[in-house]
């Protein structure tokens, strides 16, 4: 398994690699030396200068999560705060979501205003509750929530109730 750990377990270009190691040095072409696997392995991780900023970055970070109850605690949170912003998209009628009930993210909300007279009001709205990086996404435009680990359920109520706020000015 090879996965980006950045934003949920790391600073940006953190990657996590878990490798059972009996499937390793079965291939018969040479693979270079900082790809091996194998090699890493048996120098303890430290054949090449390991990033200590991102790794003590991701200790810290999975010792809070630990300290938090673990994966199925931080699960449990993520998907209140997920329930939070998509029912708030669904049910106000300013709002619409880009992505299909079931395909959603829970850490990346997509959504966009139905009336793009709105624009400066509710952007004028956000900066005033203190709310900033949710500009387009780079692929649908709109606007992006992103509710990744370190966001708090808090956070999320904040923006919900600027949404709130922006149906009842309407």
């Amino acid at each position: 398994i090879y996965a980006g750990a950045q934003k949920n377990m790391g600073p940006a270009g953190a990657t996590l690699v878990v490798v059972k190691e009996d499937i390793l040095g079965k291939v018969s072409r040479k693979i270079p030396s900082m790809l091996d696997y194998k090699v890493h392995i048996s120098k303890d991780s430290m054949f090449n200068t390991p990033p200590v900023f991102p790794v003590y970055t991701s200790m810290l970070t999975l010792e809070w999560l630990k300290n938090l109850g673990g994966i199925s605690a931080i699960e449990e949170i993520n998907e209140k705060k997920a329930r939070l912003l998509y029912s708030e998209i669904d049910l106000n009628p300013v709002f619409e979501g880009y992505a299909n009930i079931e395909d959603r993210s829970l850490m990346n909300a997509t959504f966009n205003l139905t009336d793009e007279s709105l624009k400066t009001t509710f952007e004028n709205m956000l900066k005033e509750a203190g709310i900033n990086g949710l500009n387009g996404h780079r692929s649908v435009g709109g606007y992006r929530a992103s509710m990744y680990n370190a966001l708090s359920l808090e956070s999320v109520g904040v923006l919900v109730d600027v949404m709130s706020e922006m149906e009842r000015k309407g």
